[in-house]
């Protein structure tokens, strides 16, 4: 028996975890091959890369887009558990949970929309929107859409990574990403500064440049629910306390819409940073992520060529 495709594996991974325990991943995987009757041969499979397992690298897929609809949770790293969506699911003995079933959850149809904003903005002036299967798409072209869904895809998961993390070590995340990003000085500098403060909606301060010649305030906050206009406005009440102009407010989730139209109306210069903008600096930055496999696209130099 062939390795299933990732959508045949989403109802069975969505059953597993239908005990509600927390289930480590790697063992979801063996069970899940255990199911489908897969041979030693077939577990071993390997993809064209070389650097993953097929069958871990489907079940890794049906577990991230499942996320992405609310039926199932990463419970801490490297640990699913099922949510009460989930639950409901199952209640109703689904037939088949595959992409079409999930676009009736509002979290994962505004998945799929900013997806499709991330490739839209890749691709501007461009023409319309390629598929990996558009027959008359070149092969540079079907390389870079595939490569900008693997992105999206990989900063999706490391959200969920960081969003299961402990709030001490969400706390060093940040520290981490402000100094790869040239702010803090040393990393030495920027973790005695960060997490100090606790002070008046402050959660620490970090140098601007290596010299120190000005301070950012910092508000990291490991949340689900948006966070509303009046977190900013303690925050700016909090700048404005310690004679502060400069703001960045950092969460796993979201902000409102009258957060953000707030923290554009006020003097005080506030950074918003939500979590898909976070997960994205972070892997701008390689924090938190691997390099696997890089591609060369080489052309002809038609200067070698010439016999002028």
């Amino acid at each position: 028996m062939a390795v299933p495709d990732f959508q045949s594996l989403m109802l069975p991974l969505l059953m597993l975890l239908g005990d509600g325990r927390e289930h480590r991943f790697a063992d979801a995987v063996e069970a899940l091959a255990d199911e489908f009757g897969l041979s030693q041969e077939e577990r071993a499979e390997m993809l064209p890369s070389g650097r993953d397992r097929l069958i871990r690298n489907r079940v890794g897929w049906a577990r991230t887009y499942l996320g992405k609809a609310g039926l199932l949770r990463a419970a801490r790293r490297g640990f699913l558990q099922i949510t009460d969506r989930g639950r409901e699911v199952l209640a109703t003995n689904p037939g088949r949970v595959d992409m079409r079933f999930l676009e009736r959850f509002p979290e994962f149809l505004q998945f799929r929309e900013l997806r499709h904003e991330r490739s839209d903005t890749q691709t501007e002036n461009a023409g319309p929107p390629i598929s990996a299967t558009t027959t008359d798409a070149t092969p540079e072209e079907v390389l870079d859409v595939s490569y900008q869904r693997l992105r999206v895809e990989l900063e999706s998961e490391v959200l969920d990574q960081v969003k299961a993390c402990s709030p001490s070590f969400f706390e060093r995340l940040v520290v981490e990403l402000l100094v790869k990003m040239g702010y803090g000085g040393s990393l030495l500098d920027a973790g005695q500064a960060v997490g100090r403060s606790g002070d008046g909606g402050i959660d620490g301060i970090i140098k601007e440049d290596r010299l120190g010649l000005d301070l950012i305030y910092l508000q990291a906050k490991r949340w689900d629910s948006s966070v509303s206009r009046p977190e900013i406005q303690k925050f700016a009440g909090a700048l404005q306390g310690h004679r502060a102009r400069k703001g960045v407010f950092i969460t796993t989730s979201g902000f409102t819409r009258e957060a953000l139209d707030f923290a554009k109306s006020i003097d005080s210069k506030i950074v918003l940073i939500d979590g898909v903008t976070l997960a994205r600096l972070m892997v701008d930055h390689d924090l938190g992520v691997a390099t696997v496999r890089s591609y060369e696209i080489k052309r002809i130099d038609s200067d070698y060529f010439s016999e002028e």
